[in-house]
């Protein structure tokens, strides 16, 4: 064989390894992005999630772990409310992403402004489901993407039915259930307005906050939790339960 005819082959070989090194990362990046994400979203739209990423990271923090999952046919309407007047006022119009609170919060971080502010209900269930609380850019285009896939593939009553039972109310305390008893000794399906409104209000730091504090941050914004649930109005049509 000639010399040119033996650089020839070389250079085809290494082409032929360079294709395959590129079909092998296409390969991983379409199942990491795609398969997998949609594959469990798919899953989870049927059957209760038996552990999410929180709860592993708890876990591994040497804490324990009080779940019972229950159907939105057994919490309070009053939660339903509460939960939106406080977390998300637009969940059922929205698409997954409120696109114009996130520029909102966006500008103010740029201008030097306080960070977050504009996760809706349905990020915060991708978020608890699969990913981890450490703020970083990466988890928030990871958040946005599977948020907007869990909206595409799952109807709003069962984004917020496992949002509900996935939240995390007290350290270690995961799902409306066992918030409930927890904080008030009773069912998720015998809370009160006023009880709904104060375990909305502590949604976003439950580890420091207690739903039944008597004065203080708590009972102020559940006061304003209550006031603006009746100022909704269709807004929470998308929960209301059918009768």
């Amino acid at each position: 064989m000639t010399p040119h005819r033996r650089r020839r082959r070389f250079w085809a070989r290494l082409r032929r390894r360079e294709l395959s090194v590129l079909e092998w990362a296409a390969s991983v990046l379409v199942a990491v992005f795609i398969v997998i994400p949609v594959g469990l979203i798919l899953f989870y739209r049927v059957v209760p999630p038996p552990l999410t990423s929180i709860m592993v990271l708890r876990l591994i923090d040497g804490q324990g772990i009080s779940q019972d999952w229950v159907p939105m046919s057994q919490i309070a309407p009053a939660v339903r409310y509460a939960v939106i007047a406080s977390e998300d006022n637009t969940f059922c119009t929205h698409g997954g992403v409120d696109w114009t609170a996130l520029r909102r919060a966006l500008d103010a971080e740029i201008d030097g402004g306080s960070r977050g502010g504009a996760s809706t209900i349905t990020m915060q269930t991708a978020r608890n489901l699969m990913l981890w609380p450490q703020r970083s850019y990466i988890r928030k285009g990871l958040e946005l993407y599977i948020a907007t896939l869990i909206d595409a593939l799952w109807p709003k009553e069962r984004i917020f039915e496992v949002y509900l039972n996935i939240a995390e109310w007290g350290p270690g305390v995961f799902g409306i259930e066992a918030a409930a008893r927890h904080h008030f000794g009773v069912a998720a399906k015998d809370l009160t307005e006023r009880e709904a409104a104060r375990l909305a209000v502590i949604l976003p730091n439950p580890i420091e906050l207690h739903a039944t504090a008597s004065t203080g941050h708590v009972a102020r914004q559940a006061a304003v939790v209550r006031r603006r649930i009746g100022q909704l109005g269709p807004l929470l049509d998308c929960v209301r339960p059918v009768i």
